[in-house]
């Protein structure tokens, strides 16, 4: 189809262990608000860089441009944990998200090369924010009205991040691995 433009993203893919912890924590969470939708469990996952709307003939440019940065920086797996529970933004919340523990940066180090690498290709415009390592389990309908309330965190999981993939979003929070 002309003009037809495929919604991409970057991601770090969660592991099992990690993705039932956060659908316990959060089934307590949607229990206390009907205002919240929350986000499949197979669909959870860290945002690395969210390209938006692209030419479907530049999915393999941007492709070859993700392996290569998680190639040259291929290490261990990045150690990382579930943190603490975040309602964004701050102001009037949007989404119910929990942030992850980079104790030694390294998902930031591996964020910041892959924005370079796509930004060098013209494939993306890195965020004027610093990068904040999270996931959403949740987002607020849009029809409702929504007041924040306090939360505990989740339990305090440890676990490695070692696949990076590249998806296209479809609507309904469904996300096609390409890469």
């Amino acid at each position: 189809m002309i003009g037809e433009r495929a919604r991409l993203f970057v991601a770090l893919e969660l592991p099992d262990e990690a993705r039932v912890e956060l659908a316990s924590w959060r089934a307590g969470v949607l229990a206390r608000t009907p205002s919240l939708r929350a986000v499949p469990v197979e669909s959870l996952h860290v945002t690395l860089c969210f390209l938006g709307a692209v030419a479907p003939e530049a999915i393999v440019g941007i492709g070859a441009a993700c392996a290569e940065v998680v190639d040259r920086l291929r290490r261990a797996a990045i150690p990382l944990g579930l943190a603490e529970p975040l309602w964004l933004p701050r102001r009037r919340p949007r989404v119910l998200a929990v942030s992850i523990e980079d104790r030694g940066g390294l998902l930031a180090a591996l964020q910041g090369e892959l924005s370079a690498s796509l930004a060098r290709g013209g494939w993306y415009d890195p965020e004027p924010r610093p990068f904040l390592s999270h996931v959403t389990l949740a987002r607020v309908r849009a029809s409702d009205r929504f007041r924040q309330f306090e939360l505990e965190p989740p339990h305090a999981v440890a676990f490695t991040g070692s696949t990076v993939t590249l998806f296209r979003s479809r609507p309904g929070s469904q996300y096609e691995p390409l890469r």
